[in-house]
This record gives C-alpha cells, sequence and structure tokens, in this order.
C-alpha cells in the first residue's frame, strides 16, 4: 500500500503547541502568554474532568525511575503523559499486555553515516521505537558549515523524531585538512539557546584540550556558559592527561573499548555512552561492566548506524537485544536507552513514562526480543508493525546541495614521480581505522609510479572539492588489491574531498569526474567507463532516496569491488572514506599531501626526499 507523504508540522498537532511553553518554562524564562489556559486544560485532562487524548489500557509499564514493572493504564494529553489508571479518553489503544517502554534514545550518532536525509532516516528509526537522538552533524558542518546546522534545526521542527543538536566542536578536524567551512566559537554561539541544541558536540582535538588552545577553550567556555554538556572523544586518554582533559567540564565519552578506559573514566565522573554502531561495536566489551553501582551513569549510542543495518536489524531496539543477551538486566538496559541518555544530555521531559513528561513511547513484546508494535512521538501514534504510518518530507534542502567545486584536472593530474625507486606507503588494515608506515621499492614507468607494475599497490589520491583550489594529493595504498578499476567517493572523513584509488590514472579521472557531475556521491570507474555508482547530492554525502535504494547501489558496489581484487574482509568504502583522516595513526594523505601522525607533519612520498 502506498503510504501518503506528509509534512510533519508540530504546531498542528494540539500537543505540540504547549511544547514552546513547556521549553520557555525548562529554560527558566517568564511565563509566555497563554500558560494558565493551558495548564489548567492538562490538569482537567490529568484529574480526569476533562477526557484525555488517548488511554493506552492493559501495559505492563516499565518504571524507569524504580526499576518496577507493573500492570496499568496511561493517559495522554497534550503530548504529554497525564497519569496512570483509567479514565475517559478520546481513544483507546488495547496493549494487550505488551509492555510499555518510554521512547528509546540515541545519546550521540551522525545521522550523515546512514547516507540519506533526516526524513528518511527517521523513517527507518521511528518503527524501531527511536523516538528522540542526539545529533553531531560534524560531517554535514565540514562540508557546508551554519547551514548544515540550519538545515538540522529546521528538521528538528518538522519532522516526528526528536532530534537534537551536537553542535560540531571540530571544524576542521584538524588545521591539515581543506574543508568547506570553519567554525569558530563565534560562529556557534547564536545556536547555542536553541531548544534543540543539546550540547556542544565531540570534542576530538584532545591535544588542544591539553595544550590550553584559546579557541578550543573558548568553545568549551560557551557551552557551559550556557549550562550544556560538552562531549567528549579521547580514545585511549589515561591517568593525568585524562584529568587534564576532563577538568574543563567536558561530561562523556562513547570511545571507551577497555575495561581500564571504563573505570578510569567512570571514576572521574565521566559518563559512559556504551557504543554499538556499524563502525564500531563495544558493546560486547563494556556491557558486563555495568553494575546497579554504576548503571546510572551509562547511556547507548551508536555513533555510526548505516541504512543497511537500520533496515534489517534495527536502531536502539537492536542495542537493547545485544544488550540483554549480554546478561543485562533488561529494565536496566531500558534505563541506559532512554532515562540516562536523557539526563546525560540535558533533554528535560524525555526518557520516562510520568506525568509531564513527552509522550513518547514503545508497545514492544516482550523484554528480550524488543519488538516493537507500536511507536508514539509527541502523544501520537506514528508507526505500527514496523511500519510508518505516514511518510515524512525534509525542509528544503537548497542550501546543501551542489557542493562539488572542482578545479580543472588535467590527464596527468594524479602523475607521480619517484626518482628514487623507493616510496613510503600506506598500508591498509582490515577492520581498522588504523595504518601503518611502510617503505617500499616500487617499480616506476618514465619515472612515474605505475601501480599496474606493483603487484599489491595501488595509487591513492586526495581532490579538494569544496573552493576549486586545485589542491591534488596523491600517494601510494597497500592492502586494498583494486585492479582493473578505480573507485572515488566524496565521503571522506572528516573534511569530504574526494578520494579515489586505483591501479591506472584513466580510471581513476574517469570517477573523480563522474563524482562531480552527481554533485557528490560514489562511482566505480573500469576501462574507461563508469561501472557503478550512488549519487549522494545533499552535501555529497546523503540522498533524500529511499533507504532500499541506497542499500542496493551500495551493494552492488561492494560486490563490483571485491570481484575487481578487493579482500572479502576489506570493507571497500569504509576503509577508503578514513585514509583522508590524519588524526588517526600512523600514515594517511590529504589534499595537501601525504601525512605522518607520528610525527604531525607532511613527508614526501619518495622515500629519499628530503623534508
Amino acid at each position: 500500500m502506498q503510504l501518503p507523504c506528509v509534512t510533519w508540522r508540530k504546531q498542528d498537532h494540539p500537543a505540540k503547541a504547549e511544547i514552546p511553553i513547556l521549553q520557555a518554562l525548562r529554560r527558566g524564562a517568564a511565563c509566555p502568554a497563554g500558560l494558565e489556559t493551558a495548564m489548567k486544560h492538562r490538569i482537567n485532562m490529568a484529574a480526569g474532568s476533562e477526557p484525555a487524548d488517548i488511554l493506552i489500557t492493559n501495559a505492563r509499564v516499565v518504571d524507569v525511575f524504580s526499576g518496577l514493572v507493573r500492570q496499568d493504564s496511561v493517559a495522554i494529553g497534550d503530548g504529554v503523559f497525564l497519569g496512570f489508571g483509567q479514565r475517559e479518553a478520546r481513544e483507546v489503544v488495547d496493549a494487550q499486555g505488551a509492555y510499555l517502554l518510554p521512547g528509546f534514545i540515541d545519546a550521540h550518532i551522525h545521522l550523515e553515516s546512514s547516507m540519506v536525509t533526516p526524513a528518511r532516516f527517521a523513517e527507518m528509526a521511528l518503527p524501531h521505537g527511536t523516538t528522540s537522538v542526539v545529533a553531531d552533524p560534524h560531517e554535514l558542518a565540514n562540508v557546508c558549515g551554519t547551514a548544515a546546522l540550519r538545515f538540522l534545526l529546521a528538521s528538528a521542527q518538522t519532522l516526528p523524531l526528536s532530534i537534537f543538536l551536537a553542535l560540531p566542536s571540530c571544524v576542521p578536524a584538524t588545521p591539515f585538512e581543506d574543508s568547506g567551512a570553519v567554525l569558530q566559537a563565534k560562529d556557534l554561539a547564536p545556536f547555542m539557546d536553541d531548544p534543540h541544541v543539546a550540547s556542544l558536540g565531540e570534542m576530538m582535538n584532545y591535544p588542544g584540550v591539553l595544550n590550553g588552545d584559546p579557541e578550543v577553550l573558548e568553545k568549551i567556555a560557551l557551552s557551559r556558559s550556557r549550562r550544556k554538556p560538552v562531549d567528549g572523544h579521547a580514545p585511549a586518554l589515561l591517568g593525568r592527561e585524562l584529568d587534564a582533559y576532563l577538568c574543563t567540564g567536558i561530561a562523556n565519552t562513547h570511545e571507551c573499548t577497555t575495561a581500564e578506559e571504563f573505570h578510569q573514566n567512570l571514576m572521574r565522573g565521566c559518563r559512559i555512552f556504551l557504543r554499538d554502531g556499524s563502525a564500531a561495536r563495544n558493546l560486547p566489551a563494556l556491557a558486563p561492566l555495568v553494575t546497579p553501582g554504576n548503571c546510572h551513569r551509562c547511556a547507548f549510542c551508536c555513533d555510526d548506524r548505516h541504512a543497511s543495518e537500520l533496515l534489517t536489524a534495527g536502531h536502539m531496539d537492536e542495542v537493547l537485544r545485544k544488550a540483554v543477551a549480554l546478561g543485562m538486566d533488561p529494565v536496566t538496559a531500558v534505563r541506559l536507552c532512554t532515562l540516562n541518555a536523557a539526563e546525560a544530555e540535558g533533554l528535560q521531559g524525555k526518557g520516562a513514562i510520568a506525568p509531564g513528561y513527552d509522550a513518547d513511547c514503545v508497545l514492544v513484546d516482550d523484554l528480550a526480543s524488543f519488538n516493537v508494535r507500536m511507536t508514539f512521538a509527541g502523544g501520537r501514534q506514528i508507526a505500527a508493525e514496523g511500519r510508518m504510518l505516514a511518510l515524512l518530507a525534509d525542509p528544503p534542502l537548497n542550501d546543501l546541495t551542489n557542493t562539488v567545486r572542482l578545479a580543472p584536472l588535467p590527464d596527468d593530474v594524479f602523475a607521480l614521480p619517484l626518482p628514487s625507486g623507493r616510496a613510503r606507503v600506506i598500508r591498509l588494515h582490515p577492520g581498522s581505522l588504523v595504518t601503518d608506515a611502510e617503505e617500499h621499492d616500487v617499480t616506476c614507468t618514465n619515472g612515474l609510479f605505475d601501480a599496474r607494475q606493483n603487484d599489491g599497490l595501488c595509487k591513492l589520491a586526495v581532490v579538494e572539492r569544496h573552493k576549486a583550489t586545485g589542491k591534488v594529493g596523491v600517494g601510494i595504498l597497500a592492502g586494498y588489491g583494486l585492479r582493473n578499476a578505480a573507485v572515488a567517493t566524496s565521503v571522506s572523513h572528516d573534511s569530504h574531498n574526494i578520494v579515489v584509488c586505483g591501479d591506472n590514472d584513466a580510471d581513476m579521472l574517469a570517477a573523480v569526474r563522474r563524482v562531480a557531475a552527481m554533485g557528490g556521491g560514489i562511482a566505480v570507474a573500469g576501462e574507461g567507463r563508469i561501472l557503478e555508482e550512488l549519487p549522494l547530492p545533499v552535501a555529497g554525502l546523503m540522498t533524500h532516496e529511499a533507504p532500499e535504494t541506497v542499500v542496493r547501489a551500495l551493494d552492488a558496489i561492494h560486490g563490483l569491488l571485491h570481484g575487481h581484487g578487493i579482500p572479502a574482509n576489506v570493507a571497500p568504502l569504509m576503509a577508503l572514506s578514513f585514509m583522508a583522516l590524519p588524526v588517526i595513526p600512523s600514515l594517511k594523505l590529504t589534499a595537501r599531501g601525504l601525512f605522518s601522525v607520528a610525527d604531525w607533519r607532511f613527508v614526501s612520498v619518495d622515500a629519499a626526499a628530503r623534508h
């Protein structure tokens, strides 16, 4: 059946007229006009003198405050929970013994990792019970700057999925890249008081924190002055360096991968976000560390969630299934996925089924499978039995399109002279973002590196695509294995220039030009023609097309690349997309050239060249 496509207007729903009043009160503002009338209406519904909007009966209500489960009825009106017990209502929903949980919250996610726009993401997440996300638009902002923030805030106003922003703290991630924008504290300040802004996003620049970089400290001070959390990101930081990092007021981390990191952060008051996403799965190592004594300081997040997993496995419901399967108490797991996430990110009115809380809730079959039967957002049913009741519409995308701007690319743009015949090579490792720095004797043709004459080596290039500067970095990659083809993508963390890899310059050039012609995306070229492609016209990172279309295209691209020599244990696009991120050891490539993370400087590809 064809679903209707609607633009969700929160102000159209009776419940949403009250939301600005609640937000004003929660910020400590003066009582807005109309408060007395609105509150009297709510009091009357809660007291039973006026009918509620919805009454959910025969439910097993999970109380995240007491940790108990009880048989009860729950009343909803004006978009919030009114209270418990039988009463008159305009609509009655019989839960038939299902468990009623607060709507699920992802405490930290990059929506861009799904490769679809927020509306398409919401259509995948809401049927799986996710009603709120804290989204760090770090990727979009690196391309589009403040336009990305305005777009996400518009999405927060128009979609039933509650989107809260973690304002990106590191745009660009390092001074060694060419991003599409630079966001300083003064650029973030106008957004900080928006009620849909939850926090300052993950502070990846931990060297800047430790060294007291003035711009880094200004961003932290800005967020703290607005009494909003500062999200952390400092993998493997321990001891005194962790003390120095956290003493600035950084509040949480989603980067713990070991018991030592978990306990060192926890004992210092840092909240722990247990991550289980598509790129990093830390739940098996961390879930057994959660105890009755520390569970109130823990929450769940995905960080990244690809469309294929959202369609097949789910979102936070899948995290809950895994946590319980690993031995976590089910009600504790629910609390990590609801109340704890809301409290960690200051999402007032979210995360619990209680009078005055936003009526975001989920009916599930049981507390093991967490199979979602119904999803309510803002007191309105929006999904049932794994399907949306109506499709959603994004706000205008105009400011996020046409973002690929290349200088003219001559035919020899990827030529790589190696006079010494000895080269520095990036060594890729399957399943890891960390690379090794190696040196190889290489075969050249007319003094130029020729990948087809060097088994196991490919040519790698990064092309600046934001301001048509003409910057192109060229290097050599081992462990990728691509033969008789090239692949280019504008998804290239964190600055999202175009990264391309292949065994011949002609196919590399064809793939890059196709990505540019599509306004961003992924293209595979072989023998001078385009073999597969996925247009990503929104910032070169996302599309408004259906997630199923994206997944089919990605499957075709992955299959083709594996058929052209990329090993089965290498994720072709993910591996390539991190080759240009010069904050992860040990050798990476940017549009400015080959970068040694260990030495924190650029180095020549020719191993014999003087620096």
